[in-house]
C-alpha cells in the first residue's frame, strides 16, 4: 500500500497564503496593465479627436482633403484618413481607392461615433487591407472622419504598461510571501500543541502542559482553552447538578398545578354541595314556609353566582397565560375607568358605600385591553371594599411618560401582617378563608389583578401603609 505523504499545518496554511499573495498580485497587475492601457488610448484618444475636428472643418469648407492633408504634420506615422457619410458610405480614404471598401455603417467606432458623436476601437482588423488598426470616428453635422493608426510595434510600445509598477508588486509579493513563512511557522507551532491538547483531552486524558504557547493572541486562546480543559471535570459536575435543580422545578411545577387542581376542586365542591341540598330540600316535597322556601332559593342563587365568579376568574387567568397573543389591544383612557369606578361606588348601600379620591393631574393613555386593565381596578376596589375594612380609596398617578404609567391605589383600613404580604398574589390565597368564602370571594382577585399588570408589561408591589391600610403601586406600559 503506497504511504500518504501528510504535510504539515504549518507548510499546508503557508502554502495557501502564497498562492493568495500571487494571486493577489497577478489581479493587481492585469488591473494595472488595463488601467494604464486605457489612459493612453484616451491620451490618443484626444490627438485624434483634436485632428479629426480640423479634417471635419476643412471637409465642410470646402477644402480640397488630399492637398490640405499633404499640407498637415500628421500626429502619428502611417495615419490612414475616411470621411464616412452618416449611412455608411465612404466618401474620402487616403490610402485605398474608394471601390474596394463597402458600407461602414456598422463598424462599431462609427456606429458609436454615429449614437455619440466620437467612438473608438483599440484593436481591430481591417476588411478593406486586413492589417490591424487603432480606430477613432468623429462625427460632425453630415459625415463622419475616421482616423486609424496601424497596429504597428511603435503604437504597442506605445500602449505597453511601465514595468516600475509590475517590478513594484513583485518585490511586495516576495517580502509578503517571506514574512508568511515565518507568521505561519509561528502558528502552525501552536497549532500542533493545540492538537495534541486536543487528542488527550478526547480521551479523558490529563494534560500536563509543559510547553509554553507564545505570548501572543492565539497563544493566550491556547492558554485559556488548556484551562477550561482544568475545569472540564468541575463543569460536569455543575450541568449535572443543574440537571437534578431543573428536575426538582419541573417537579415543583407538577405539584402547584396539582395543588391547583385539587384547590379549583375544593373551591366547586362546596358552592355545588351547597346548590344540591337546597335542591333536595326543595324537591324532597318537605312542607316548607314561605320564608324557608325563598331562603332555599336565594341560597341556590348566591352559591351560582360564586361558582359563575370562580370560573369566569379561572378562565380569565388561563387566557392570560396560554393565549396572550389572541387577547386584543387598543387605546384605552385610564381616567374614564376610574370614573367609572367612581359611579360604582355612588351606587352602593349605605353601609358599604367608600369613598374614592384620585389624584390624576393629566389624561392617560394606553395601549391595552380594556377588560383587563378595568379588572386590575375594579379587583383591587373589590378587595378594599370586602376585606380592608375602611372607607376610603385613594387612587393617585405618580408618574406618566411616554413609555408607561405608574400609578398607587391605596385603602385607609386595617392593612395586613407583614408577612402575609408575599403570598396576597397568590390563586386562592385568603387572609381570612371565612369571611372571604361569606362575601363571595374566589381568591383569585389579585392574583388577576398581578397577571393583568404583568400582560400589559408592568409589575406591580403590594405594601402596608404608614397611615394605615394596604397600598399596591403598579406600572402598566403604554405600548
Amino acid at each position: 500500500m503506497d504511504s500518504v505523504i501528510k504535510i504539515s499545518y504549518h507548510k499546508r496554511l503557508f502554502l495557501i497564503l502564497l498562492a493568495f499573495s500571487w494571486f493577489i498580485t497577478l489581479c493587481c497587475i492585469g488591473f494595472q496593465y488595463q488601467r494604464e492601457k486605457e489612459y493612453k488610448s484616451e491620451l490618443i484618444s484626444v490627438q485624434l479627436q483634436s485632428f479629426n475636428q480640423h479634417i471635419l472643418e476643412a471637409y465642410e469648407n470646402g477644402f480640397a482633403l488630399q492637398e490640405y492633408i499633404d499640407s498637415l504634420d500628421l500626429p502619428f506615422e502611417g495615419l490612414r484618413i475616411s470621411v464616412i457619410s452618416l449611412s455608411g458610405e465612404v466618401e474620402y480614404d487616403n490610402t485605398l481607392s474608394l471601390e474596394l471598401l463597402d458600407n461602414h455603417r456598422y463598424r462599431p467606432e462609427i456606429d458609436e461615433a454615429i449614437n455619440n458623436n466620437i467612438g473608438y476601437h483599440i484593436r481591430r482588423q481591417s476588411t478593406s487591407d486586413g492589417r490591424e488598426y487603432f480606430y477613432f470616428a468623429t462625427r460632425g453635422e453630415d459625415v463622419l472622419v475616421r482616423t486609424a493608426i496601424p497596429y504597428s510595434s511603435s503604437l504597442r510600445e506605445l500602449l505597453k504598461a511601465e514595468w516600475d509598477f509590475l517590478i513594484f508588486m513583485i518585490i511586495i509579493s516576495l517580502v509578503m510571501s517571506i514574512l508568511a513563512y515565518f507568521a505561519t511557522q509561528r502558528l502552525g507551532k501552536t497549532i500542533e500543541r493545540l492538537n495534541r491538547f486536543a487528542a488527550k483531552a478526547e480521551k479523558g486524558e490529563r494534560f500536563d502542559d509543559d510547553e509554553s504557547f507564545p505570548n501572543d493572541e492565539l497563544g493566550s486562546i491556547s492558554s485559556h482553552i488548556v484551562k477550561l480543559y482544568a475545569q472540564w471535570q468541575q463543569t460536569i459536575i455543575d450541568r449535572d447538578l443543574a440537571h437534578e435543580n431543573a428536575m426538582r422545578e419541573e417537579q415543583e411545577k407538577i405539584r402547584i398545578k396539582r395543588q391547583l387542581t385539587n384547590n379549583i376542586n375544593h373551591e366547586l365542591k362546596t358552592p355545588v354541595a351547597s346548590i344540591q341540598v337546597c335542591l333536595e330540600t326543595l324537591l324532597s316535597g318537605i312542607q316548607l314556609t314561605e320564608e324557608k322556601r325563598q331562603e332555599l332559593i336565594e341560597r341556590c342563587y348566591s352559591n351560582n353566582e360564586r361558582l359563575r365568579h370562580l370560573l369566569n376568574d379561572i378562565s380569565l387567568i388561563t387566557r392570560m397565560e396560554d393565549g396572550s397573543q389572541l387577547i386584543v389591544k387598543e387605546s384605552i383612557n385610564i381616567n374614564r375607568i376610574i370614573d367609572e369606578i367612581a359611579d360604582e361606588l355612588a351606587v352602593m348601600p349605605q353601609e358599604e358605600q367608600f369613598t374614592l379620591h384620585t389624584q390624576f393631574n393629566e389624561q392617560v393613555m394606553i395601549e391595552g385591553n380594556p377588560s383587563l386593565i378595568g379588572s386590575i381596578f375594579r379587583n383591587l376596589t373589590e378587595n378594599a371594599i370586602a376585606y380592608s375594612g375602611g372607607k376610603n380609596i385613594y387612587i393617585t398617578l405618580i408618574e406618566n411618560n411616554s413609555q408607561y404609567c405608574s400609578i398607587r391605589f391605596e385603602d385607609d383600613g386595617a392593612g395586613v401582617e407583614e408577612q402575609k404580604i408575599p403570598r396576597l398574589f397568590e390563586r386562592f390565597y385568603r387572609i381570612d378563608k371565612g369571611r372571604s368564602r361569606r362575601l363571595g370571594g374566589t381568591g383569585l382577585g389579585l392574583s388577576i389583578v398581578k397577571h393583568a399588570v404583568q400582560f400589559h408589561g408592568g409589575s406591580i408591589v403590594a405594601s402596608n401603609r404608614k397611615q394605615g391600610g394596604l397600598q399596591f403601586d403598579f406600572t402598566l406600559q403604554k405600548r
